[in-house]
């Protein structure tokens, strides 16, 4: 990990390439990839709004927070499931590590990401109440973030090579996970005993949103969603330490 991290040219530029090679085959080129955040905060956003308390300013904001660090991780799951089988070729070759690929994985991620912040921007200034001090504190959320989408892509990667139908089951599962984690609609919403609510808790979606949200809207961040994201980066990191030394080797057999 240390040396892909050295030399980011492969993980790092080839992410961006490839978007920008698929921009350009459109007519309105790399602005395409900000439709997914127009339709998720000023479309949902727009229909949604009328049905939560509060004014619509907050609920653009709400969204728009939500579904930015959902699709950043679930680009991150999906991705990362499909990143050896998509590698073939070059993982034969030899002369690329795999965890440029665990990385290249996170790169892409992160510019879709990157795609959501002119969209939460303007929701944030629609409602703006935003937290100059909650802001440093979900940059630091940020980051624990995407050290659990690293774990994630050693594990899920090595799970999606062993198993080629791995990433199909995570695109079908996506789709339950958004409706589950509170993006569209409040968590409070929910009665806090319900068996919603207990599936809402249970959604390890729910607690990473949270702690990145909650600050820049000057909401205190819940107590629990705190352990449980401590809980879940250290255990994470511990199995997906193992589980790569264990079976990265066998990569190149599965694929």
């Amino acid at each position: 990990m240390r040396q892909s991290f050295r030399n980011p040219e492969f993980w790092a530029l080839s992410s961006w390439l490839d978007i920008i090679v698929k921009a350009r085959k459109s007519r309105f080129g790399i602005l395409w990839l900000m439709a997914p955040s127009l339709v998720y905060v000023f479309g949902l956003g727009k229909f949604f709004a009328d049905m939560q308390p509060g004014s619509p300013g907050r609920f653009y904001a709400h969204v728009a927070l939500g579904s930015m660090i959902f699709r950043t991780m679930m680009s991150s799951v999906i991705g990362s499931a499909n990143v050896f089988h998509g590698s073939h070729s070059f993982i034969m070759d030899g002369h690329v590590r795999l965890t440029d690929y665990l990385l290249q994985s996170l790169a892409k991620s992160f510019f879709d990401m990157c795609m959501y912040v002119p969209v939460t921007v303007a929701a944030l200034m629609l409602f703006g109440q935003v937290s100059l001090v909650g802001l440093a504190w979900a940059l630091l959320a940020l980051v624990i973030i995407y050290v659990n989408g690293l774990w994630i892509s050693a594990v899920f990667g090595l799970t999606g090579a062993r198993f080629p139908d791995f990433g199909q089951l995570l695109t079908n599962v996506s789709i339950f996970l958004f409706l589950l984690t509170p993006i569209i609609w409040y968590p409070e919403a929910v009665p806090a005993n319900s068996h919603r609510a207990q599936l809402m808790r249970m959604n390890p979606f729910y607690h990473f949103v949270e702690i990145f949200r909650a600050p820049i809207m000057g909401d205190p961040v819940d107590p629990g969603s705190l352990v449980y994201v401590a809980v879940i980066t250290v255990v994470g990191l511990i199995v997906a330490t193992f589980a790569y030394r264990r079976y990265a080797r066998f990569v190149p057999l599965w694929i």
